[in-house]
């Protein structure tokens, strides 16, 4: 994939840092290292990067004290955390200060790929919409002086058809593209994070039903073998997350209803 995104590292394992910058690059993504947590808040208080991986266990700060300043550089910028030790505690306590993703060293080639793909994906999705609709308009403008008349249903691309129930999921006014990951509430694009659009996919196939949170988690993110409160803890952040992006009101639910010791439904 050919492309201008540039990825912080932050490790301080040269021989990690490497490999990891190494994959990322032939990917064609351009990538800078650091190795302590000050190094890293220096690169980015010199300049924007598109994505950062940022080590839990630095020896200046730990990865979840500095998630804070990061996003309080760039609110918007996404952060995976990396770990070598697999504490369910500590992905929590990361999505909670601001992390984006959490993976396990070491790492797998493909998997980080296909992650950073995936995220670089969702950030070209609000520009690439701007600039179709801005073509739509255009059209439509033409048109209308000349005579003719056109309709773009849903504001999707025409030539894709909103039935098709292998790419789209409608309930309601919500309406999820899985081929482009793009959320439309009222005809209206919703940016949202990719752990948070696979909750809302999730969600919407169960909908109206409730849906427990062992599976919340386990098809939203794979999660198997989790009790009752580990899932629970897990899904709230995630729920938080569609809450602030889908409700008119947060403190005030009128989409996703909690449904006491049992989980969550989405009603639309």
């Amino acid at each position: 994939m050919a492309t201008n995104d540039t990825i912080l590292i932050v490790d301080d394992e040269p021989k990690l840092a490497r490999s990891l910058a190494l994959i990322l690059q032939r990917a064609g993504y351009r990538v800078t290292t650091a190795g302590t947590a000050n190094e890293g808040l220096q690169l980015l208080e010199a300049g924007a990067f598109d994505l950062v991986f940022l080590d839990i266990q630095l020896p200046d700060q730990s990865g979840i004290q500095v998630l804070p300043r990061i996003r309080s550089l760039f609110p918007d910028m996404p952060v995976i955390i990396l770990t070598a030790h697999a504490s369910l505690e500590t992905a929590i306590e990361a999505v909670r200060a601001g992390a984006t993703d959490y993976l396990l060293k070491p790492i797998d080639p493909e998997a980080i790929v296909a992650r950073v793909n995936k995220i670089h994906d969702t950030l070209q999705q609000p520009k690439r919409r701007r600039e179709i609709t801005t073509k739509i308009q255009a059209l439509l403008e033409e048109l209308h002086t000349t005579g003719g008349s056109a309709s773009s249903p849903y504001g999707l691309v025409p030539g894709s058809s909103p039935n098709d129930p292998t790419r789209y999921i409608t309930r309601g006014d919500l309406s999820l593209d899985l081929h482009t990951r793009h959320v439309s509430l009222k005809k209206h694009y919703i940016p949202m994070a990719p752990s948070t659009f696979d909750y809302l996919v999730t969600l919407m196939r169960h909908s109206p039903n409730p849906v427990p949170y062992d599976t919340m988690v386990m098809e939203s993110q794979g999660y198997q073998g989790l009790n009752r409160i580990e899932a629970k803890e897990i899904t709230r952040w995630q729920i938080h997350e569609l809450r602030k992006a889908l409700e008119e009101d947060v403190r005030h639910p009128l989409l996703i209803i909690t449904v006491r010791d049992v989980g969550y439904r989405l009603v639309i």
